[in-house]
């Protein structure tokens, strides 16, 4: 056999073994616990052969307590290139079977590396994550690798889409990367984050807790909004990423890609003529409104289950992709309070980042008031979400439903910040307050005199008709030209589309600044 023969076939059969990881035992291990092997993640993640591997043969570097004697092709992660629907991203998923993942120098740089080639190329960034954290072997060169990554993720953030899975453990310094991306997809029952593990909890607070209940999917999807969504399983969350990459354009300077449909734009929606309760503190679902006027009735909501009082999530209005907004009068009345403002704030940021118009619908009566939401800081996260609507220059259409109370009624997309077409539908509230309320503070004095109950209700009963018939319409509004036109319900999907394609060619420019201060 010739020597070039040779070297084929050395370099098929090196091939074959760094594509073991960590050997077939561990990769068998790896399937018990219900999890895939990085391999098979990006498999099903790209395109069927669209993936292009790089730095396969890659090993660290490090001597340290007998690592010398531990070396594998890769170094414990998976790098490279590939398409999602025919769209270039490039990846990495984290190889658990080689040294748990855990980040050594060497890994930290191979990560780097694509980060840096998807910037340079302008396309989105996916990072599947399952790993036990820094490699202690390796020290401060452990530490740095991920320092460099960091980097990366914040001179990257609002120049391409950069999407997390977390498939497997994220402790430690690792679950910042993930943190700094733009969505985190967990899954249930084999994932979980946490800076310090149940151990060191233990030891520090003497708090009893199982990982699950310390960072499983569950508590980041519900409770502490660290997770964007929480799958059922591996293929189901990487179905998700590429769901949610649909949406998105490949980077800041481009529009995401159009989605044919053959629902008409100018289809009606009788459902919604009926859809607001007679009695004004009868709830009724948002959902509803969203699937009879988005294209298909398809919506991927983002942070399904925390924060419900608010919905963000995106759709296709006419085939182009749209960010919704909307309050949830079905949960918390749909009040905003310190959870719905950081949840929309984040949503309207990146949707603004990346081109994508806003819709914003509109039920609110106001900020969740009490001692729990001002000692929380609710101002300051309320300013969140007023602070990014005003700053967003993408199209932003508003239509409110029914009440718009107060400062809530300013936040939510107003066109005193910056909404360029807003909306009302007849039943539509605009006010400082709702009726009952108004009353006890117009006429506070005239109240306190009365001695008779049944004469005191007739004159509040009198009181709050006379509100009502002032500001319990939409008309007072657009009398200002705050609201631009009221709608009938049925026609909300045609106008809004319509609104949508007469702001294609918007164009705003912010004053010129190093970096705003966001209230954080």
């Amino acid at each position: 056999m010739s020597t070039q023969q040779d070297k084929i076939k050395e370099l098929v059969e090196r091939r074959a073994v760094a594509r073991l990881g960590g050997g077939q035992k561990r990769i068998d291990a790896q399937h018990q616990k219900g999890k895939l092997t990085a391999r098979e993640r990006l498999a099903l993640l790209l395109d069927e052969g669209s993936f292009e591997e790089f730095d396969m043969f890659v090993q660290h570097r490090c001597t340290n307590f007998g690592m010398d004697k531990i070396k594998y092709d890769g170094d414990g992660v998976v790098t490279g290139m590939g398409t999602i629907d025919g769209r270039l991203v490039y990846v990495f998923a984290q190889d658990f079977t080689v040294n748990g993942g855990s980040m050594s120098e060497t890994m930290a740089q191979k990560i780097c590396k694509v980060m840096d080639m998807a910037v340079r190329n302008g396309v989105p960034f996916i990072g599947i994550n399952d790993s036990g954290g820094a490699r202690i072997q390796e020290g401060i060169n452990s530490l740095a690798g991920f320092g460099e990554i960091f980097e990366r993720n914040i001179l990257a953030s609002g120049v391409i889409p950069q999407i997390s899975g977390i498939f497997g453990p994220c402790a430690g310094g690792a679950v910042y990367s993930p943190a700094l991306t733009d969505f985190t997809v967990m899954v249930k029952d084999t994932s979980y984050m946490f800076l310090t593990g149940p151990g060191v909890v233990k030891a520090v607070t003497g708090e009893e807790v199982t990982q699950e209940q310390l960072g499983g999917a569950g508590v980041h999807a519900t409770k502490s909004g660290v997770a964007h969504f929480a799958a059922d399983n591996e293929e189901d969350g990487l179905e998700t990423i590429r769901q949610l990459l649909s949406f998105m354009p490949s980077n800041n300077r481009e529009r995401a890609p159009f989605k044919p449909t053959n629902d008409p734009a100018g289809r009606m929606a009788d459902v919604l003529n009926e859809i607001i309760p007679e009695s004004p503190n009868k709830p009724y679902d948002m959902y509803e409104v969203i699937g009879s006027i988005v294209d298909d009735g398809e919506f991927l909501e983002v942070h399904k289950s925390w924060a419900r009082n608010i919905i963000v999530g995106f759709a296709h209005m006419n085939g182009r992709s749209v960010g919704f907004v909307a309050n949830q009068p079905k949960v918390l009345a749909g009040v905003l309070d310190s959870n719905a403002s950081r949840k929309g704030a984040r949503f309207v940021r990146f949707c603004d980042a990346f081109n994508i118009p806003l819709v914003t619908l509109v039920d609110v009566p106001g900020f969740l008031p009490g001692t729990t939401q001002e000692y929380g800081g609710v101002i300051c996260h309320g300013a969140k979400l007023l602070f990014a609507y005003c700053e967003a220059t993408v199209p932003k259409v508003t239509v409110t439903l029914r009440k718009a109370y107060g400062g809530a009624y300013i936040v939510m997309s107003s066109k005193h910040i910056r909404g360029d077409i807003n909306y009302a539908w007849p039943m539509a509230e605009i006010a400082v307050m709702g009726a009952s309320g108004a009353v006890e503070v117009l006429h506070a004095k005239a109240l306190a005199a009365f001695e008779n109950a049944e004469e005191k209700a007739k004159f509040v009963a009198e009181k709050e008709q006379e509100y009502k018939d002032k500001f319990s319409n939409p008309y007072n509004a657009a009398r200002y030209g705050y609201i631009d036109d009221v709608i009938e319900p049925r026609n909300t999907r045609f106008r809004v589309i319509r609104a949508l394609e007469s702001l294609v060619t918007k164009r705003v420019t912010n004053p010129a600044k190093k970096h705003n201060n966001i209230p954080l």
